[in-house]
């Protein structure tokens, strides 16, 4: 699942490959928010972990999970 985080006053988005559904990101956000609390903590496909300040979030855009094709598209 491919994950785009645009903060605030920055120009580049964060961006990253993760093997949660979107419906667990949604949640973990989700949850963030409610809560309250001040980091959303995100792990990419190699173990990363990426802690996003609430209060600086701009948006997050979870892509569509899609199976990857090989081969010739006829």
């Amino acid at each position: 699942m491919e994950i785009k985080i645009g903060l605030r006053n920055l120009a580049r988005e964060l961006s990253f490959e993760s093997e949660q559904s979107g419906q667990e990101i949604e949640q973990t956000v989700a949850n963030a928010i409610d809560s309250g609390a001040k980091l959303i903590k995100l792990v990419d496909n190699k173990g990363k972990l990426f802690l996003i300040p609430v209060d600086a979030l701009g948006y997050i855009e979870v892509g569509a999970e899609e199976v990857r094709r090989v081969g010739f598209i006829a």
